[in-house]
């Protein structure tokens, strides 16, 4: 089970790569929330996803290369860094730090995210 979980982790994040948001949604319990380190609470998956498209949008690549998972029964935590181009091809990095909770049909019910961005490309 646990490789299934972090499988579908996997297809998680390269569904958001392309993106694909009627696979990322598929893999997600209607209730699920997401909560991140920035201090505002929890957030609706609709309120995050509505975020992450307007996020997601604004870059020409979305790259997440996963540096690690762990996984136990019921989730997965994983380190990630998401690389992403700009569409004036300016290049950042976000390294996190991602709880993923699954409910009893395995759907994702919970991402809690550790997230710190750094950029690549600097002005001069």
């Amino acid at each position: 089970m646990s490789q299934n979980l972090k499988d579908k982790v996997i297809t998680y994040l390269r569904a958001l790569e392309k993106p694909d948001w009627e696979t990322a949604r598929a893999l997600c319990a209607d209730t699920a929330t997401v909560w991140h380190n920035d201090g505002k609470g929890d957030e609706t998956l609709e309120e995050y996803f509505e975020a992450l498209r307007t996020q997601i949008g604004s870059y020409e690549t979305v790259r997440y290369d996963i540096i690690r998972q762990l996984s136990q029964p019921g989730g997965v935590l994983q380190q990630h860094v998401v690389h992403v181009t700009g569409k004036d091809g300016r290049r950042g990095a976000v390294h996190a730090a991602v709880h993923f909770g699954f409910d009893d049909a395995e759907l994702i019910d919970r991402i809690e995210a550790y997230a710190n961005y750094i950029p690549v490309d600097r002005d001069s």
